[in-house]
């Protein structure tokens, strides 16, 4: 395992920021729904600014079960 993927799950997920226009920026209270068979994961950062990530179906998972996410719509 490598130390990236040890600090994204450890710190949760991180996304690009539209409006502050920065990279990696740590999304609070992270939640991750299935549509169109993928898995968008939407939060806010510090600042209170809307925010989403598309993950891939393994990474999704991981941070559910971690605790890092919470489930939303279109899981089974």
């Amino acid at each position: 395992m490598t130390t990236e993927k040890k600090t994204e799950e450890t710190e949760g997920i991180s996304a690009y920021s539209v409006k502050t226009k920065t990279k990696n920026v740590p999304m609070i209270d992270p939640v991750i729904d299935i549509k169109s068979g993928r898995y968008i994961a939407t939060g806010k950062d510090s600042e209170g600014n809307k925010m989403a990530a598309i993950l891939g179906k393994v990474k999704a998972e991981e941070h559910v079960k971690s605790g890092v996410a919470t489930k939303g719509s279109g899981w089974d």
